[in-house]
């Protein structure tokens, strides 16, 4: 059976789900999934989703687009992911993360790392539970990718690829991110660093634009005293869904799976998607953008800094060997998969899934079926 870029329900592919658990602790008031979906590459690395609505299904779908990730970045690792069913901003997640890494601790083919909903401070108690995580904090030998802004800076080293691609300089480009948290910001900061302007931002409580430009630091700050970009001024007051509808070059989906769909890809105006967050759009939608002659870098190719500073980090490599590795690795692939969509005339993400497939196929030669 043909691998599909995201596995259906009940039994996947020839690729994966190779695992899928369901976790259930009262006492603690635990409810969590996870999903190791390959592990040819080696073992499993995904970030722990915290969301009140997070379910089997997109659980299932991110551990694919991990696979696919850390297939294209070369990595030794498989694709894993896990959602635990709580409100970040009311859980307790001390005790949370505890009972997590107690119930996960002999899933040894899965490395936890941090997701939406979850910190440095969240991946110490697993690591304290487990022995095994990525992106923990520095007193504990780690590099914390949120904080230094990993995924951030590997998007913004794929923009300066990808702008070549659709008649583009980053220098005076106008950005617009779609979920200004970790990926969002620290992307707008890097890009902001190589001479793009934030137009706009959003995050759950709103969105807020400025054709004349957002400071970067200020907007942060603003997020982390209002508890949203909405409360910044000047600037003009919009609904989470108008971020894609404004004017700009560039637009980062940092947000939730899906976010992007057929309807609202066609009032996009963007010259440039850098797919931030995992599975941002559906395929429908993508296809809409590259028939309007956008281009859309996808996911796994441009927000993979995250998981190659994880890889670095587990392997006892330094920081500024992960933003080297970062670097060459984005770059690399963000150029291989352009070149090979305009050769074939295909979207980019066929182009993509061709680049990690291949890879994880040639791993799996090397397996003993079990």
């Amino acid at each position: 059976m043909e691998a599909t870029p995201f596995p259906t329900e009940p039994f996947g592919d020839d690729l994966g789900p190779a695992k899928v658990v369901y976790i259930y602790d009262p006492e603690a008031g635990l409810r969590a999934i996870v999903a190791i979906d390959n592990t040819a590459c080696g073992p499993a690395i995904g970030g722990v989703r915290m969301a009140a609505d997070v379910g089997a299904q997109e659980v299932t779908r991110l551990a694919r687009a991990m696979t696919l990730k850390n297939a294209a970045a070369g990595l030794p690792h498989g694709g894993g992911k896990s959602g635990i069913v709580a409100d970040p901003k009311t859980a307790d997640k001390p005790r949370l993360m505890r009972a997590f890494g107690r119930a996960i601790r002999n899933l040894v083919e899965y490395i936890p790392g941090p997701d939406m909903g979850t910190d440095e401070a969240c991946l110490g108690y697993l690591f304290d539970e487990t022995g095994r995580a990525i992106g923990i904090p520095r007193v504990l030998g780690g590099i914390p990718l949120d904080e230094i802004g990993a995924t951030g800076y590997g998007l913004a080293e794929c923009a300066e690829v990808a702008a070549s691609y659709c008649d583009l300089s980053i220098d005076g480009a106008r950005v617009a991110i779609e979920g200004f948290g970790n990926v969002g910001r620290h992307t707008a900061r890097f890009l902001e660093e190589k001479g793009a302007r934030l137009v706009a931002a959003s995050d759950l409580g709103g969105a807020i634009y400025n054709p004349q430009g957002l400071p970067v630091n200020e907007l942060a700050a603003i997020k982390r005293e209002a508890g949203t970009v909405a409360a910044f001024r000047p600037g003009q007051r919009l609904s989470g869904s108008q971020i894609f509808t404004v004017a700009c070059d560039i637009l980062v989906p940092a947000a939730r799976p899906d976010s992007i769909q057929a309807r609202n890809a066609a009032v996009i105006q963007a010259k440039l998607v850098l797919e931030g967050a995992n599975i941002p759009a559906t395929t429908d939608a993508e296809t809409v953008l590259h028939q309007r002659g956008i281009l859309v870098v996808p996911d796994f190719i441009a927000n993979a800094g995250g998981v190659i500073c994880g890889a670095v980090e587990y392997r006892g490599g330094t920081q500024a060997i992960a933003f080297q590795q970062i670097a060459e690795k984005i770059r690399a692939n963000t150029r291989e998969v352009l070149d090979r969509s305009r050769r074939e005339a295909i979207e980019p993400r066929r182009a993509a899934l061709a680049l990690a497939l291949a890879h994880v196929r040639s791993a799996q030669t090397y397996r003993k079926r079990r």
